[in-house]
């Protein structure tokens, strides 16, 4: 008995000892999910690899290997140097039907995003601007960045398997769920920052159910997706 107890305690003090990367510690409750070695991620909205990263405990702990996608160039470039194991990707993440080649990204830092992905040029100011004050920047700029659909990096890199997608593209994940083709690529789970939720899980319902809601704040959610059995 007090064997078993030692071990324990010992196993505890291991896990303790991990240093969480995310904000909320997503990272460690993701782990009651994910709890297995060498996992494949992909991380959208990767900023520079390290801050805030979903992914980063998965890859130092659990020997997870994954695909980092990062729009804004100078961001991607630290994605490389910080993460030198993973794919990197300096593109932003559009639905089938985006008809350009490339999008504008209003840079915010962590609260970066797509031209576009709020309701009303007056909330998208408001949103870069908190972003700025929040992380102490000074100032603001719009750069046009390439496009591609999720599966369709899929397909360039012959990714056949995703245990976690990972995505926070602040109010963009419509957009982006839509240029993923769930018939032919299907993560096993998905770990949404979500700001319309009613739509998201509308839009998931016939093919992922709603496990957790692993943080709750006033204007988002970060929710945890899993596929409906016999549909991984």
């Amino acid at each position: 008995m007090n064997r078993i107890f030692s071990k324990g305690i010992q196993k505890l003090s291991i896990a303790m000892r991990k240093h969480s990367f995310a904000l909320h510690q997503l990272d460690k409750k993701l782990e009651n999910y994910l709890d297995f070695q060498e996992g494949f991620f992909i991380e959208a909205g990767a900023n520079d690899g390290i801050m805030q990263s979903n992914t980063l405990y998965f890859e130092r702990y659990k020997k997870w290997q994954g695909l980092l996608i990062e729009p804004l160039p100078e961001l991607a470039e630290k994605c490389k140097q910080n993460r030198p194991a993973c794919i990197v990707e300096n593109v932003a993440l559009t639905a089938f039907d985006y008809p350009k080649n490339t999008i504008d990204i209003h840079y915010g830092g962590l609260m970066s995003l797509v031209r576009g992905a709020r309701s009303s040029a007056e909330e998208e100011l408001e949103h870069i601007h908190k972003g700025l004050d929040i992380q102490e920047l000074s100032s603001t700029y719009t750069i046009a960045v390439p496009t591609m659909t999720l599966s369709d990096l899929l397909v360039k890199h012959r990714i056949q398997k995703v245990d976690l997608l990972s995505l926070d593209v602040e109010g963009y994940e419509l957009q982006v769920l839509k240029g993923l083709d769930f018939k032919r690529h299907r993560p096993k789970f998905m770990l949404i920052e979500v700001r319309d939720r009613q739509t998201i899980e509308k839009y998931l319902a016939p093919f992922y159910e709603l496990v957790d809601t692993l943080h709750q704040a006033d204007t988002y959610a970060d929710i945890l997706f899993k596929a409906r059995k016999g549909l991984e």
